[in-house]
């Protein structure tokens, strides 16, 4: 059996995703010019047994494989975790880019979101972390086809474009603003009733 160590400060992915649906809701009068990409993967496992004294957690995936962590002291709720409980825990990640006509670069600024459940509920919490930087676009390359950036930094960056049709339209002198989310929430379920 394995054995590694997990702090379970697990805050809420649940909330990022509440802020981002949000965040789109509310449709631009045009539609601006860009792309993203949405990754996720979700577990789940079962609990097999939970030491209270330890703090150790035992689960079996689906599988059969057994793992357990050492629940930080910041799992307030461990008391309420009991064999046969299923807990899923998933990631998401996205990374999403406008273009827009003129404009300069910006710093990049991160948010970061997170709760967990309340005293008494079945262990739950999750974390989100966005981070949004704009760049300006100081060569195209259709032939290649790339495209060369720089950041607020002065840093320059060339990149291969995978889908060269979205250049049309975009010229040098053009910003971009790139936003990078990445989520991470876990939840136990009560012991199935059967």
């Amino acid at each position: 059996m394995k054995s590694f160590r997990i702090s379970v400060t697990a805050a809420c992915m649940a909330a990022a995703l509440c802020l981002a649906n949000a965040a789109t809701a509310e449709a631009p009068a045009t539609a601006p010019k860009g792309d993203g990409v949405l990754a996720s993967v979700e577990v789940t496992a079962t609990v097999t047994k939970v030491d209270q004294k330890t703090r150790e957690v035992t689960v079996r995936t689906k599988d059969g494989q057994e793992r357990s962590f050492v629940a930080s002291d910041d799992v307030k709720n461990l008391a309420q975790l009991k064999p046969g409980d299923v807990i899923t825990a998933t990631y998401a990640e996205a990374f999403v880019y406008e273009v827009k006509k003129g404009g300069t670069t910006v710093d990049a600024a991160t948010a970061v979101a997170g709760g967990s459940a309340e005293p008494g509920m079945k262990p739950a919490g999750a974390i989100a972390r966005q981070t949004t930087v704009t760049v300006m676009i100081t060569a195209i390359d259709p032939k290649a086809p790339s495209v060369t950036f720089k950041g607020p930094g002065g840093n320059t960056r060339t990149i291969k474009v995978l889908h060269p049709e979205k250049l049309e339209g975009v010229n040098v002198g053009d910003t971009v603003e790139i936003t990078y989310t990445e989520a991470f929430a876990i939840k136990v379920a009560e012991t199935p009733k059967k």
